[in-house]
């Protein structure tokens, strides 16, 4: 009899070819109970994605199926030149039954237990979710029925050509954000099977024919005499202005999300310059942010009048910028000879500094201490009669403080300057045996990036007509970075899609608040590990990212 013959151990390369297997299955049935157990399912329940038919919650439980029946797929066919077609459908319909048997027995075994005594999320809302509404054991049977199908059809999205698959997937993609946008936005309740159908095929067709489209367009631009492409590019730029000018036209609520996704993209073009362009990691930056808005309310606000004056919000405004400059520089003096780590906790102790100064009793008679600054005037109150609210009109201001902002990157990068503070990121050591003061170069770059920052602070106080301290806590600095790093260091267009994507989407789930952050959190390191370079990164920095692996 020989080894493969029944009853015969497994040889070692049987072994290596399932342990892989059963780890990602072991992996998915773990995630899948975390991810059950701490209530996101149900919380997310109530949102319809198909009207009818499916919810967000479910596509949560589908997604887990599908990404781990996808990683068994990819698993199998590692280290193969032709991918043997049985034996990844195989994989992924094995990953789909591991993790359908760990929710089966979630199902069954904490009714026994009364595992809703220690984990509150293990209640009967979750369990007919995961049965699909039909109970047990009938719902039990569809749920492992669902996740050997799901896995497999995962699986078999795996072995589609490349461009194909990346058309499937974003057809997927796109249901449930078009979805939640209709629900967000215009207070649907999903969309219908036939609009998904129709957002699937979309979706897919787009995709697919994008990257040839772009190169054949490219090629046609790049035949153009320089003066079409000119006019053609202007064009383009206005079309894309006017639909910008008129997104608050959406309504209150999505004129809301857009200020504050404004107001990160305009925090994080200034932090662009001094992490991107500099190298200089702060993570104090939020302290610019609060020293531009309580500059506007303490020369705004009728509350505070030690000041002796009362200005309009923009005569304060360019006080705001004065100040958060100054700061910066004052800040960039004590630091100029640290660098990395060391650089980054001396930042934050300043951004906590500011913060517990405004929160002091010492100075609450100047700056109104925990009680804050409120009755700060609005920058452009909205037009009696006009039907716009006063969201709305913040709008604009934002747009045109994101276009300076974007001006002076986009000048300060192609600069001397811009090239010194290239070469510093890259070598201190280096950057100043070629001639370039580091003193001016850093302080130049603080200061820029305060000055943004306290223009954003200053369109803030006037959002809100009021400031508090507790407004200004280490988190803000911490999501600014975020944006950037998601977006692409030194990218000036990855700031603007870092802001929609990480500060954006989670806007449209605010109903959800206790579980924005782990969607956040899981999004991050969805990006450090596929794509650390980020959705838009400069191109000089995709080839350091990627330099070992075109080699």
């Amino acid at each position: 009899m020989t080894a493969t013959s029944v009853g015969a151990p497994m040889t070692a390369s049987q072994s290596s070819r399932w342990s892989p297997l059963l780890k990602i299955g072991l992996l998915g049935g773990v995630v899948a109970l975390y991810m059950a157990l701490v209530g996101i399912m149900t919380a997310l329940a109530s949102r319809m994605v198909i009207t009818g038919l499916i919810s967000l919650g479910q596509i949560i439980l589908l997604s887990i199926f599908i990404m781990f029946g996808y990683m068994a797929a990819q698993r199998a066919a590692a280290k193969q030149a032709r991918p043997p077609v049985a034996w990844c459908l195989v994989s992924g319909a094995i990953a789909g039954l591991i993790i359908s048997l760990f929710l089966s027995a979630l199902v069954v075994i904490a009714p026994i237990i009364n595992l809703r005594s220690i984990f509150i999320n293990a209640s009967p809302e979750l369990f007919k979710l995961l049965t699909f509404g039909q109970g047990v054991p009938t719902g039990l049977y569809l749920l492992i029925g669902v996740g050997v199908v799901v896995g497999l059809l995962s699986a078999g999205l795996f072995l589609l050509p490349d461009r194909l698959r990346r058309a499937v997937g974003m057809g997927l993609v796109a249901i449930p954000i078009v979805s939640i946008l209709n629900s967000s936005l215009f207070a649907g309740r999903g969309i219908s099977p036939a609009q998904a159908a129709l957002v699937f095929g979309v979706g897919l067709v787009i995709t697919y024919f994008w990257q040839p489209a772009r190169a054949a367009t490219n090629r046609r631009f790049s035949a153009m005499p320089t003066q079409q492409q000119r006019v053609l590019a202007t064009v383009v730029y206005i079309i894309l202005g006017i639909g910008v000018l008129l997104l608050p036209l959406l309504g209150p609520y999505p004129a809301e999300i857009l200020d504050t996704v404004g107001l990160y993209i305009l925090m994080g073009l200034g932090l662009n310059i001094v992490v991107g362009f500099a190298g200089l990691l702060d993570l104090g930056y939020v302290a610019f942010f609060a020293l531009g808005a309580y500059t506007v309310g303490i020369l705004t606000s009728p509350e505070i009048q030690w000041i002796g004056v009362q200005l309009t919000w923009w005569q304060a405004l360019p006080f705001a910028v004065i100040v958060g400059t100054l700061a910066g520089v004052i800040l960039g003096i004590p630091v100029l000879q640290m660098r990395g780590d060391y650089l980054a906790i001396v930042t934050l102790g300043f951004g906590e500094i500011i913060r517990l100064i405004f929160l002091s009793d010492w100075l609450k008679p100047l700056v109104g201490g925990s009680n804050g600054i409120t009755r700060i005037p609005r920058a452009i109150p909205a037009p009696a009669g006009s039907g716009l609210s006063d969201q709305q009109m913040l709008f604009y201001i934002i747009v045109a403080g994101i276009l300076v902002a974007a001006f002076i990157a986009t000048r300060l990068k192609y600069s001397r300057l811009g090239r010194n503070w290239a070469a510093m990121r890259e070598d201190e050591d280096v950057a100043q045996a070629m001639g370039i003061n580091l003193v001016r170069t850093k302080l130049m770059a603080f200061a820029t990036g305060a000055g943004l920052s306290a223009l954003s602070g200053a369109i803030f106080a006037s959002k809100l007509t009021s400031v508090y301290p507790h407004s200004f806590n280490l988190l803000v600095s911490i999501n600014i970075l975020a944006v950037i790093i998601v977006g692409g260091l030194g990218s000036i267009p990855g700031v603007i899609v870092g802001a929609l994507v990480l500060v954006g989407l989670p806007e449209l789930l605010r109903e959800f608040a206790e579980y924005r952050l782990l969607v956040y959190g899981a999004v991050l390191v969805f990006m450090m590990l596929k794509r650390p370079e980020g959705l838009l990164p400069e191109a000089r920095r995709k080839l350091e990212l990627h330099a070992a692996d075109e080699a």
